[in-house]
């Protein structure tokens, strides 16, 4: 996928160090968004073990994670986006997970790499529904997904272990109204 000036790479295992660098540059940066991390986590070999896994479960259609890469700067991530925890069936649903380097927040990437990662999700898996959960305090986030034309749903208390922190988070949602 290539539009925006971006490129949405599959998981591959030759992003190893560029994943890993991705996460250190950004490592206070995403704190206050993520679960807390060992020193382990920031390492090329534990980022080349994630994106074998992230491939095994693309081939088996369990989700589906992408790395964004500015058109200009092959080889660096300033990204992550991804499909997670895709229910097939009668349900045919995922979650939207992402997060954004530092450096290229605000910069409309993120709002471009959501619109792209919807129309793949809608278009080519035929998914009927994406939900993201998003911390109140995280408004650059929740501007994301109502650009994308998420609604919000209400809020989960308590939903998700942020950084040591059981923190609530707003239920964004978006329907594929032409499965309907």
């Amino acid at each position: 996928m290539n539009r925006y000036g971006i490129e949405l790479v599959p998981a591959d295992t030759t992003l190893a160090e560029a994943l890993a660098d991705f996460y250190w540059v950004n490592r206070e940066h995403l704190a206050q968004f993520e679960p807390k991390r060992n020193a382990e986590f920031f390492t090329a070999q534990h980022q080349l073990e994630v994106l074998k896994k992230e491939m095994q479960d693309r081939a088996e259609k369990r989700s589906y994670r992408f790395y964004i890469q500015p058109n200009d700067r092959q080889g660096k991530i300033i990204g992550i986006i991804g499909l997670n925890n895709i229910i097939w069936g009668a349900f045919r649903s995922a979650m939207l997970g992402y997060k954004m380097d530092k450096d290229f927040c605000s910069k409309g990437f993120m709002t471009a790499s959501v619109a792209e990662v919807v129309r793949f999700a809608f278009d080519e898996l035929k998914l009927h529904r994406i939900e993201a959960n998003v911390m109140p305090r995280n408004t650059a986030s929740l501007r994301v997904l109502e650009k994308n034309g998420f609604e919000n749903e209400g809020l989960s208390k308590y939903y998700l272990n942020i950084n040591g922190v059981w923190e609530d988070h707003i239920h964004m949602v978006k329907i594929n109204f032409a499965l309907h």
